[in-house]
């Protein structure tokens, strides 16, 4: 396999013209000084499209490997590859993995469901194995934008940290913080977290970064577009200076330029599979629709046979379109930030299980969920902006397979909906369709549902995995979480409940006179 070539870039880093960031000793590199003279100001530019150039490195890095087994990673990883069924790596894997070995910094540019986890994972748990954690002092850290790609990663990857005796800790909001942090004071090599509550846990004395050796940023793009840069350069601040750092993304921008310049010194860079490439393996389909033709062809669409994801914008929409279809006979569940991550969690696993075959999601779905063998995603509201729809696309089409992404377009959304194809770099078929149409049918699978109202049994959240009601339990700045409020005492007779419990006998009623 031969390593694809890396293209230069406009404006690459020379002698007279350093990288912004800090240096790090240690590491066997020299960074060129600063100029004296401040570079003028660039003017403004609108972000750069999916297809933005990555930045040359200054040393080149390793050819890529055909199989596991060329790479120097320890016995028990290689035997528990085999016992996972992952006989060769993918092209992401292939190309990273013998630099980020070394203990090169990575930056790393492949598509939603191409491999990244594994990309990073292995190298990480095979360069953290052999040492132990102070309590609160982890080793190894992966920075995620959601709880489910932060389930995701700890799933993906815990087989391969047992194998080597490394232990992981998840850290996300919406569940109990000081469960999190007791995981933490025992001890953990690798932590899988979200900013958010990282920052919490750090402000609370639960944990500290020092003595993080590896520092993962995956899916760095949606952490820019959330809103969590500045609560991730605070927590790269605080990690080993001279530390290996990788970056892992779909898409680049600006936002995610200014991360790589000022924390990876001398990035090996790969653009493997870009996102743009999604066309190879999925059809893409723009379906033009009436507004009063839209619910039924959503319906349709809903209960076809197989599973489908339906994105649309809100929550509140989501809740909506899952009554509707439940109304029709659709067995139709909704996943939003306004659940709780339990309820969310259990909600996926009846999709995955077939109990739910409609799966109702705003954005929160559009990173770090992985069903395996799902075909089809439905855009029921077109996306924001074209990187939202290659995640959302993401869903589908995942590890080599095939998939069809299909949005439905109402007559004032074409124009915005071809701009952002055009931006994206696709060219979906387009079509005009009416509900019970033979092309609808053909292109989604989409049939007349029941009609009979169905039901589906609400997650329930065990006690025990509810959030406490202390303040910063279920606190996060992570989008999707909600603190719980605290309900006032009831009154009950003119005394409080609390004042009953601690020793207010209730008054006896009078017996009825004879």
């Amino acid at each position: 396999m031969t390593r694809q070539a890396r293209p230069s870039r406009d404006g690459a880093r020379t002698q007279d013209q350093p990288a912004a960031g800090r240096s790090r000793p240690g590491r066997g590199r020299s960074a060129p000084a600063r100029t004296a003279a401040a570079p003028a100001r660039a003017p403004r530019r609108a972000p750069e499209p999916v297809s933005s150039v990555l930045p040359e490195s200054t040393v080149p890095g390793r050819p890529a490997v055909e199989s596991f087994a060329e790479l120097p990673l320890p016995t028990a990883l290689l035997d528990t590859l085999a016992r996972q069924g992952v006989t060769e790596p993918f092209p992401i894997q292939a190309a990273t993995l013998p630099d980020s070995l070394e203990g090169r910094d990575v930056l790393g540019r492949g598509r939603t469901g191409s491999g990244k986890t594994l990309a990073f994972g292995l190298s990480l748990l095979a360069r953290t194995a052999g040492r132990r954690a102070e309590a609160r002092r982890p080793l190894a850290l992966v920075l995620v934008p959601t709880r489910e790609l932060a389930q995701q990663v700890t799933d993906a990857l815990t087989p391969y940290a047992a194998a080597v005796g490394l232990r992981l800790a998840t850290v996300v909001g919406g569940m109990s913080i000081n469960r999190q942090a007791q995981a933490i004071n025992r001890g953990a090599e690798v932590l899988v977290a979200t900013p958010g509550r990282l920052a919490d846990l750090i402000q609370r004395g639960d944990c500290r970064l020092d003595r993080v050796r590896t520092t993962v940023l995956d899916e760095a793009d949606q952490m820019a577009d959330m809103g969590f840069l500045p609560q991730v350069t605070k927590l790269l601040d605080l990690v080993e200076p001279d530390g290996q750092r990788m970056l892992f993304s779909a898409t680049l921008d600006r936002n995610v330029d200014r991360l790589v310049r000022r924390f990876l010194t001398d990035p090996v860079t790969h653009s493997v599979d870009p996102s743009a490439a999604t066309v190879s393996t999925m059809e893409h389909h723009v379906l033009h629709v009436e507004t009063g033709d839209k619910q039924a062809a959503t319906a349709q669409i809903a209960a076809r046979d197989g599973r489908v994801i339906m994105f649309v914008h809100t929550k509140r929409g989501a809740d909506r379109l899952t009554k509707q279809l439940l109304g029709s006979g659709v067995r139709a569940a909704a996943l939003h930030g306004g659940k709780s991550q339990p309820q969310r969690n259990r909600t996926l696993e009846q999709f995955r299980d077939g109990q739910v075959t409609a799966l109702i999601a705003t954005n929160v779905a559009a990173r770090g969920i992985h069903i395996d063998g799902l075909d089809l995603v439905v855009n029921v509201d077109p996306p924001i902006d074209h990187k939202d729809y290659l995640h959302r696309g993401g869903r589908t089409a995942r590890a080599g397979e095939s998939g069809t992404v299909v949005t439905l377009v109402l007559p004032e959304q074409r124009r915005e909906m071809s701009r952002l194809m055009t931006t994206a770099g696709i060219r979906p078929h387009t079509t005009r369709v009416r509900p019970g149409d033979s092309e609808l049918a053909r292109i989604t699978g989409a049939r007349t549902p029941s009609g009979v109202p169905v039901s589906i049994a609400a997650p329930v959240q065990p006690a025990a995995e509810r959030p406490a009601t202390r303040r910063g339990a279920g606190s996060d700045t992570d989008p999707s979480a909600a603190p719980r409020r605290r309900r006032p005492p009831r009154r009950t007779g003119g005394h409080s409940a609390a004042a009953a419990s601690a020793g207010s006998a209730p008054r006896r009623p009078r017996r009825p006179a004879k």
